[in-house]
């Protein structure tokens, strides 16, 4: 905690954004720090509450109340020691996860929860601004060799563990560069690139070796790495997109969401993008269908690219404003969320159908054929869909970007090669006390073990599937779950 009183004598006060006439005009990030003073002011409102449900709420068990204690009397390093005991990177989180334990939060039942968010975020930058963020060597070398496979945040949360532990890790990923869909699908507004480079320095410094460019299964047949290593992850992430198979689908101008922001990534990242697959919203009228945070994703990545109008469509109905807190607290609650891209400019609307992708004669999409939908709940207690009589109607459409999120893993390669078991979802089948599939001394964790999740959750199984394999290797293990 910080100060006893402290959450009666100051208001809640976050970090804040440049104005959206500036921010669009850039791909850097937008956040405005508070002062040191201003952040100490924070850590103190949290409140001698006996029971912290922000760690409940926190996936990766954050010592919330400690770290604030820390700020608060300006132990800032202490802070960091704290904060890196539960949560390898800080600095993605204190980006782009959503909180969760601010929800959990004692004061959010009036709705004034601790800035926990914006306090972790300014304990990390302390500790790269201050030199205090260093390469963790292990004591000793234990000579086993791990593969991870998939450099999103659970891959390497992982492999900075193991490393630390004192196995020698080789990290792989498809794409060309390591980091995962925080490298090629979160915008560079949300979080900026160079904070993956900075981790990948340290974590090679500890031990890690990492083989970006390198497609198991496909480039590299899985049994190599059965046959190299002695233990493997999967890490891979939740990649296959929700399809809408509606009639027009294969006209131009619809695609997946994250085709979009990966072609972003790499125009920001100065990589080429061929003319010929080049997606741009510029000019056009751009529909997002999927009310989530990729959704929001392209609205912010449409209006930098000049669109002529942004309109985002959910199937759901419109959820409140506000939750009842007597219902749902300290859970997540299901409640209206604007993010700073609704802020910079679009239509929203909910309890859409989209029924159709109407063509403009020359194989391009000119518009969406939808209808207003109703949800009722059916005999069975179950919530049924049905179209809402003459509410037909078109929205104008230039570009659509899918954004209906991610139903599994791709099966296709290294899944079938390894011939892993799979959940009724499609995802790798493995428990969160061993995190083993059913393939010896193979491992999964992430989004590809639970299915679409948060950075959080990612990174928080990517710790725990550490522990697991370094259990399994050496026969007990000092790691932290």
């Amino acid at each position: 905690m910080g100060k006893p009183t402290g959450f009666m004598e100051f208001p809640r006060r976050e970090r804040g954004y440049v104005k959206p006439q500036e921010r669009l005009r850039t791909w850097k990030e937008f956040l405005t720090p508070l002062a040191d003073a201003d952040l100490r002011v924070q850590a103190a409102r949290c409140m001698d509450c006996g029971v912290p449900f922000c760690h409940t709420g926190c996936p990766v068990n954050n010592q919330i109340p400690d770290w604030n204690d820390l700020v608060y009397h300006d132990d800032w390093r202490e802070a960091l020691i704290n904060l890196h005991s539960t949560n390898n990177f800080p600095e993605f989180t204190g980006r782009i996860c959503p909180a969760p334990c601010e929800e959990a939060c004692v004061l959010n039942i009036n709705d004034t929860p601790v800035a926990i968010k914006t306090i972790e975020c300014a304990i990390i930058d302390r500790g790269f601004a201050e030199g205090w963020v260093v390469p963790q060597l292990p004591d000793r070398k234990t000579g086993k060799r791990v593969a991870v496979v998939g450099s999103g945040p659970s891959g390497m949360a992982c492999s900075q563990q193991l490393a630390r532990a004192g196995h020698d890790v080789t990290l792989f990923d498809r794409q060309d560069r390591i980091g995962g869909l925080m490298r090629y699908g979160i915008p560079d507004f949300k979080f900026e690139k160079w904070q993956i480079d900075r981790r990948m320095e340290q974590m090679a410094a500890e031990g890690v070796t990492f083989r970006p460019g390198v497609h198991v299964g496909v480039d590299m047949p899985a049994q190599e790495l059965l046959d190299g290593f002695d233990a493997v992850v999967l890490t891979g992430g939740s990649e296959v997109p929700r399809d809408l198979p509606l009639p027009g689908r294969e006209l131009n101008g619809v695609h997946f969401a994250m085709d979009f922001l990966r072609q972003q990534n790499r125009r920001v990242a100065g990589l080429d993008v061929p003319a010929d697959q080049a997606i741009s919203a510029k000019g056009k009228h751009v529909v997002v269908i999927g009310g989530g945070d990729t959704g929001s994703d392209c609205i912010g990545t449409s209006n930098r690219h000049g669109a002529a109008s942004v309109t985002q469509i959910e199937i759901l109905p419109k959820p409140p404003e506000r939750e009842n807190k007597d219902l749902v607290w300290p859970y997540w609650p299901q409640k209206l969320r604007t993010s700073s891209s609704h802020e910079e400019g679009a239509e929203r609307d909910w309890a859409i159908g989209s029924k159709a992708f109407l063509d403009d004669g020359k194989g391009n999409v000119r518009a969406l054929k939808a209808t207003r939908v109703e949800w009722k709940t059916g005999p069975d207690g179950r919530l049924a869909m049905a179209d809402v009589p003459g509410s037909e109607m078109e929205l104008k459409a230039d570009l659509v970007l899918l954004a209906m999120g991610f139903v599994h893993p791709t099966h296709q390669g290294l899944l079938e090669q390894l011939g892993v078991k799979r959940d009724a979802r499609g995802n790798v089948e493995a428990d969160t006390e061993r995190y083993r599939t059913s393939v010896d001394k193979v491992f999964a964790a992430g989004d590809m073990r639970r299915g679409q999740s948060l950075v959080v959750w990612a990174i928080r199984e990517g710790r725990q599937a550490a522990r697991a394999v370094d259990a399994f290797l050496m026969g007990t293990t000092e790691l932290p779950r």
